[in-house]
């Protein structure tokens, strides 16, 4: 029997404290469990406080598929928090800071794992800190050549910087982010598109054959856009899925989503037109959802994979 694909998830975990009250989150962590869920062997790298936050993050994880073994605790810093206000079900958010994810460490237990993974998932926010983005970075680096290294993009204000984004595409072999972070990043890049171009896909379409040219490793870009589905495109050809019209809960986890079930299927060689139905098909199913992280049903993995292979 062929052993799952062993997938991580590296930099934040936290709580997202919603009007409703808290919900276990953070991207790289999102991104874990859903690749998890999907029957990978999913590990999130992260780092919680020994606090009330950080024993019920563990309390969470545990009914979940997915590995926590690897979670450092901080002596002194506290667990991860983010203020999450929705409008519409669109979240804007305030960051805490510090927090004990600014502080990951480069263990040879990280490091170990790292050299064996077939996916990595890291992002932008948790390289906030100099610490962390070392950490991160010099994971991501020590990945095998035939590892998938996604990096997905999380511009939060004030934490954007063209410097991270920079040395991470160039870790990176497929980037994710959505179609409001595309012309910010290029920006920040130093990389502008012309203003004069026929339509919204066909700007977003430049921009990732742009970035495709400017980072040799990258492989593929995939640009998310909300309601209106995704584009995906590589050097030799571009695919379009137009989303699924959905009752929007709120929208937190549901790119994450998308980002896991898109690596799922990329390790197993699918098509492009596979992938952005997966992700679009996983994206809308948490979308539906209240948090990052619902109760899913067995029932609901076998309906919507085959909805996605059939």
């Amino acid at each position: 029997m062929k052993q799952p694909h062993l997938i991580l998830g590296i930099g934040e975990l936290l709580w997202d404290l919603l009007p409703e009250g808290p919900r276990l989150g953070g991207a790289p962590a999102n991104f874990a469990v859903m690749a998890a869920r999907l029957g990978n062997h999913a590990a999130i790298l992260s780092r919680i406080g020994q606090d009330e936050l950080g024993r019920k993050a563990v309390e969470c994880l545990e009914p979940l598929p997915i590995d926590a073994s690897y979670l450092q605790l901080d002596p002194a810093q506290e667990t991860g928090r983010v203020t999450v206000a929705l409008k519409s079900g669109q979240p804007s958010y305030t960051i805490h800071q510090p927090a004990a994810w600014d502080f990951l460490e480069l263990t040879e237990k990280w490091v170990q794992l790292a050299k064996r993974a077939d996916a990595v998932c890291f992002g932008s926010l948790a390289q906030r800190s100099d610490q962390s983005r070392q950490t991160i970075q010099s994971l991501v680096a020590q990945t095998a050549a035939t590892c998938v290294r996604v990096f997905d993009v999380n511009l939060r204000t004030p934490f954007i910087s063209g410097e991270v984004i920079r040395e991470s595409l160039e870790l990176a072999t497929v980037l994710k982010m959505n179609d409001e972070e595309a012309p910010r990043i290029l920006t920040l890049l130093g990389l502008p598109l012309p203003s004069s171009l026929p339509s919204a896909s066909g700007v977003l379409r430049l921009a990732a054959e742009r970035l495709l040219i400017e980072f040799p490793s990258l492989q593929m870009v995939a640009v998310t856009r909300g309601a209106n589905g995704s584009l995906l495109v590589t050097r030799d050809e571009w695919h379009e899925h137009p989303g699924f019209p959905v009752q929007v809960a709120d929208t937190i986890g549901a790119g994450d989503a998308f980002t896991a079930a898109m690596t799922h299927y990329l390790l197993r060689g699918a098509d492009l037109a596979t992938l952005n139905e997966a992700g679009n098909r996983w994206g809308a199913w948490v979308a539906q959802q209240t948090g990052a992280m619902p109760d899913m049903h067995e029932t609901v993995r076998h309906e919507i994979a085959a909805q996605i292979e059939g």
